[in-house]
């Protein structure tokens, strides 16, 4: 009788843990409700919260296994990206109030606030009625100087929990006026969606960028006066000279020697934040979750590159003052769905074939456009595109000698039916079922080709949008030991408070 329990038992434990993934989020927060949210040590001059959009495990993973590649070794490596050995790391849960599936404005509302809240809404409860302070405004009460840096515009979801009460993340111009009207110290990185009003519904609406202006803001846009930026500024406005088309910071994979990138909007806020009060700095690398979106896999990977580069940047602020700073660096949730594995590469990973990806999916975007523009339909012939396509992903018709990455004959078909998909105006797309599931809303010949050299590196997505993946913490300084562990994404806001003592009058 005893030998039969016992599988019986294991059994019951297996289906128990397997369950678990369904039962309801209460569940999960008292789960983690054992994680320490309790400080009585010192309290940090210097905060630093890094934000990965869209960055789980697998992002990290991903950039470390292709830094890892470059050394040219037989066996597998990695280089570790920096601020994965510090010395605190955690895993954080990322669903909101009515999904497993969050988006950027409920987790980072559980992030600046500590509350759960659904899809789109910022710094609110789910019901749209009441509003909650984020922990930056609490700090400013303090004497701390703050910063919101983003390389998405700065009205965007992340970056403007940390400043804004919106139930809708897309009220860009309301979200955007809350900023001008804010008493914050610095604002870096993308522009603003619609600084007119062109989309809101109140009346007489005034430039965004002339209120901030009226309200004491330096509104700085060139990257010589960006440069000329310190502590004696004031209150500041860092808008990036090269923007695109959503106001947004180039891709790093895109952007020109000489250009501005995230972490020198990191060094530069830490120069204007300086003050014998201290600072708290919010820092999001936007452009991860949006290469993940389009399932752009070297996009990604150089993106989280310049993201440790910026980490880097408030770690010069540690170890200069060890004992006054804390450093937290987290994701909000994951995008895309990236896993490294493949079907067709089976145990085999290359991360080396990606370096032939030498612009964005953007990038590649505009050559489709710019090739519509100049060749009438009738011209148009997929074989025109293969020498921009051997420039942009290395991908060949036929072995060349140079190049490594020759298209099978099953890719070379679905290029030439990507191509004609592409060739047709938006409006005349439409799409099968198994159509919208391979091409999303991408263009389609630029995302058959980002999928045709992830997969012959090893990697693939599962999705364009966002998953319900948990996110690693990582944290040094002071108060970094209560980062380690399992916990709620909202605990990431209470730890933050308990070491700032944000909450105590």
């Amino acid at each position: 009788m005893k030998n039969r329990v016992l599988p019986i038992l294991a059994l019951l434990l297996v289906l128990t843990v397997a369950l678990s993934a369904f039962l309801p989020s209460d569940t999960f927060a008292q789960a983690f409700s054992k994680t320490n949210n309790t400080y009585n040590g010192k309290t940090p001059k210097y905060v630093f919260l890094f934000i990965g959009d869209g960055t789980s495990f697998p992002q990290i993973a991903a950039a470390e296994m292709y830094l890892g590649a470059q050394k040219k070794t037989t066996a597998p490596q990695t280089k570790a990206l920096d601020f994965t050995n510090f010395p605190a790391t955690g895993v954080a849960a990322t669903f909101d109030s009515d999904s497993f599936i969050p988006d950027s404005a409920s987790t980072g509302t559980s992030i600046a606030s500590g509350i759960k809240t659904g899809n789109g809404i910022i710094n609110m409860d789910p019901q749209k009625q009441t509003s909650v302070e984020p922990i930056t405004r609490k700090l400013k009460d303090k004497g701390y100087k703050i910063g919101v840096v983003s390389s998405v515009s700065i009205d965007h979801a992340t970056p403007a929990v940390f400043y804004a009460n919106e139930a809708s993340r897309n009220n860009y111009y309301e979200i955007g006026l809350q900023l001008a009207n804010s008493n914050f110290d610095y604002f870096g990185g993308g522009g603003f969606k619609d600084p007119e009003g062109k989309n809101t519904k109140m009346p007489n609406p005034q430039n965004i960028l002339d209120v901030a202006k009226k309200n004491g803001f330096t509104v700085a846009s060139t990257k010589d006066e960006i440069l000329q930026l310190n502590n004696n500024s004031g209150k500041v406005i860092a808008i990036n000279p090269e923007l695109d088309a959503d106001k947004a910071m180039p891709y790093e994979i895109d952007r020109k020697d000489g250009e501005l990138k995230l972490s020198d909007y990191v060094r530069k806020g830490i120069e204007v934040l300086d003050n014998k009060n201290g600072f708290f700095m919010m820092v999001e690398s936007g452009k991860i979750d949006w290469a993940n979106h389009a399932n752009d896999a070297a996009a990604s990977i150089h993106d989280t590159i310049e993201f440790n580069n910026a980490v880097m940047e408030a770690y010069k602020v540690y170890e200069k003052y060890p004992n006054d700073t804390l450093i937290i660096v987290t994701g909000d949730h994951e995008c895309g769905g990236l896993t490294i594995g493949f079907a067709g590469t089976e145990y085999e990973t290359f991360f080396n074939k990606l370096e032939k990806q030498t612009l964005s999916y953007i990038g590649f975007d505009k050559i489709i456009n710019d090739y519509k523009k100049s060749t009438k339909p009738e011209n148009y012939k997929f074989e025109d595109l293969l020498p921009q396509i051997k420039t942009a992903f290395g991908l060949t018709a036929s072995a060349d000698g140079t190049s490594g990455l020759v298209l099978t004959a099953s890719e070379y078909s679905r290029l030439q039916e990507a191509f004609k998909r592409s060739m047709e105006a938006k409006a005349d797309r439409n799409y099968t079922d198994h159509e919208k599931i391979i091409y999303g809303t991408y263009e389609p010949l630029t995302v058959t080709l980002t999928h045709i050299l992830n997969n012959k590196a090893g990697l693939s997505f599962t999705t364009y949008s966002h998953t319900g993946l948990p996110v690693p913490v990582y944290a040094v300084g002071l108060g970094h030991e209560l980062f380690n562990g399992s916990y709620d994404n909202t605990d990431i806001y209470k730890k933050m408070a308990a070491i700032t003592k944000a909450d105590q009058k």
